[in-house]
């Protein structure tokens, strides 16, 4: 007998392991200093230094139209906006905090206005939420793996109400899902070391998101991480293991299987360029013809591939990954056939590149130059056409 988890977790991720293509958006206060989206940990900025970007902060050029426009060209199929990160600053207009994006001098909710324009485009919407959050006085400081302050003998004593800061991030997280309507993707990010399952109150959690939106899917990191999958590979999951697994900035060789073999829904997170946040030094971008075959390499895995973009401080998508997308738009509208509702194929990967199929409909990308015919093993009196 299948496992009710499970059989939940198939009947939710129909769509998302048909679309196979989504968009990441990180951006929020971390855009000014321009240094990625971790600069505040990284250079154990304290929250009086932090709040200078808040004074600042102004995105007169945020036109998510125009995001919506690109995602679409670019044959990408969901989009995920990240509501808040691990700075604790939200791009949406919550009760619980002033620190927020209809607090600066923008006024605007940011969150809003993503969700309408990309609804509108007929693109399904996510929003990511941290589980962390440095700017609150209860979230754990100095000690804490992560923290700006883990390491400042000024919190060395300070103490910290937990269960309050629950309160506060499960309200939040109430919030984005009673009041911007029907969400496609809720995805949390991230456990580590003891933060981790019911630390957050994660059955409770969880409860309360299916209450208020049953059809909606969750990553797994509420038990997991980029590294660590959680009980999603197991063939008894827990309530809270998410329903599809979220390996970062790497592709898993098999893709992802439980521990009987069988697939289970994954999708790899990757970056345009090496952050996640605007990075104004960062010019390492990927090619179109890398991020392609990556798509491909994802599918031909029964996988995803949700691909990164940073806007910087004025809302602007920088224009590499504008020109980057855009190209992939051009292959996408060429090949989408090969990519939508495609999965792993019967075939074994062939040594010129890889497979991906829909029902008895076989695509071949390739991804190497042959001398004379393309070689397709094992096929005689198998191919009709």
């Amino acid at each position: 007998m299948e496992n009710k988890v499970i059989k939940e977790r198939t009947e939710r991720t129909k769509w998302f392991l048909n679309d196979r293509f989504g968009m990441f958006i990180h951006w929020g206060l971390y855009a000014i200093p321009a240094r990625g989206e971790w600069v505040k940990t990284n250079e154990r900025i304290t929250n009086e230094e932090y709040n200078k970007y808040f004074e600042e902060f102004d995105p007169q050029e945020y036109d998510p139209k125009e995001w919506a426009r690109l995602a679409k060209k670019a044959g990408m199929k969901y989009a995920v906006l990240t509501a808040k990160h691990h700075d604790g600053f939200c791009l949406y207009d919550s009760q619980y905090t002033d620190f927020k994006s209809t607090n600066t001098k923008c006024k605007r909710d940011l969150v809003r206005e993503f969700l309408e324009a990309f609804r509108e485009e007929g693109i399904k919407v996510g929003l990511y939420f941290s589980l962390l959050d440095w700017t609150h006085e209860d979230f754990p400081h100095y000690g804490d793996k992560f923290h700006p302050m883990r390491a400042n003998e000024a919190f060395k004593d300070k103490k910290h109400d937990f269960d309050n800061y629950l309160k506060y991030m499960h309200n939040q997280i109430r919030e984005l899902l009673t009041n911007y309507g029907h969400l496609d993707i809720m995805w949390f990010d991230f456990s580590y070391e003891d933060m981790v399952c019911e630390k957050w109150k994660a059955s409770e959690l969880i409860k309360m998101v299916r209450d208020i939106q049953p059809h909606i899917i969750i990553d797994n990191r509420l038990e997991g991480s980029a590294e660590n999958s959680g009980s999603i590979r197991t063939s008894n999951p827990t309530e809270y293991s998410g329903d599809f697994a979220s390996p970062e900035q790497m592709i898993p060789p098999k893709g992802l299987l439980d521990e009987n073999g069988n697939s289970i829904p994954w999708e790899s997170c990757i970056t345009l360029n090496n952050h996640w946040g605007y990075n104004s030094f960062d010019r390492s971008y990927k090619s179109p013809k890398m991020v392609i075959r990556a798509l491909v390499e994802c599918v031909s895995k029964n996988g995803n591939l949700m691909l990164n973009v940073g806007p910087d401080s004025k809302g602007r998508i920088p224009k590499e990954s504008v020109k980057i997308l855009e190209q992939i738009g051009e292959w996408m509208y060429d090949n989408k056939e090969s990519i939508y509702g495609c999965g792993i194929s019967q075939f074994d990967k062939p040594e010129w590149g890889r497979f991906t199929q829909k029902g008895n409909k076989l695509y071949a990308h390739v991804m190497e130059e042959q001398i004379g015919a393309v070689c397709l093993p094992n096929m005689a009196g198998k191919v009709e056409k």
